[in-house]
This record gives C-alpha cells, structure tokens and sequence, in this order.
C-alpha cells in the first residue's frame, strides 16, 4: 500500500479579507459577507466571513497537494459541512487523517478514505469533512 491508515496532515493558513474578497469573486459567489464590508459589519457576524466554498477548495487542494507530491492523485467524492463561520481576518488549522485504505482491485492504486476538518482559532471545529482520493505510482 503508498498510504496508510492513521497518517495526517495539515495546514495553518492565516485567511485576509483581499484573498477573501477575491476568491469568492472569482467563484462567483456575490453573498455580500465575503465582499462588503460595511454589509458585513451590520450583519450578525460583524466582519467578513469567508465563503464555505473557499474553506471546501482549500481542504480539497490541501489532499490533492500532499499526494501528488508522490503519486498521482485524483478526488473520487467529498462531503463537507458547514459548522461555524470563518472570519476574513482570522488563522485556521485544515487537517486529514486518513482513516482507511483499500487496494483497487486490478491493484493499480489504493482508496484513500480521510476524515477531515477546518479548527479556528479558537479551537473551535468550524468545517467537518470527509473524502476519499485514487491514489496510484507515478509513471
């Protein structure tokens, strides 16, 4: 097997209302709490929040960058949900755990299941997720 059950990854990134503003744009995602500030403030959140797809992209690329650095990698499904708001302004931990692996069975490659999850600063679970990636050899 190229992966094993129990591994885990992760990453910290520190969110800016600029790369907010512009992904949700560039995703087209025109909710004003990602990209006005004066409608955000007045809202219940009180500041810019980041779009629940720039939180999926994330953690989705976080999986593909980390086994393509070894293997070809490509995302079977993915599910995510949505617990606490992000804020535009604010340093969160993106982690996977991989929590099985099952060969293929012309044994080209193996199943990758992960359980996933975004923690604010806070520690506070804000994004819950699991995945499950074909991992195979390089040619």
């Amino acid at each position: 097997m190229r992966v094993m059950a129990g591994e885990r990854f992760s990453e910290v990134i520190r969110m800016t209302p600029e790369d907010t503003v512009a992904f949700a744009k560039a995703a087209h995602d025109f909710n004003p709490l990602h990209h006005d500030v004066g409608l955000a403030a007045r809202s219940r959140y009180r500041k810019l929040i980041a779009s629940g797809t720039q939180m999926a992209a994330r953690l989705m690329a976080l999986s593909a960058t980390h086994y393509s650095q070894e293997y070809d990698t490509v995302g079977l499904d993915f599910s995510i949900r949505f617990h606490k708001a992000i804020y535009a302004d604010e340093t969160v931990t993106l982690e996977w755990e991989v929590t099985r692996v099952t060969q293929t069975s012309a044994q080209t490659g193996d199943v990758v299941e992960m359980k996933g999850r975004v923690v604010n600063e806070k520690g506070e679970l804000a994004v819950a997720a699991t995945g499950r990636l074909l991992v195979t050899d390089k040619p």
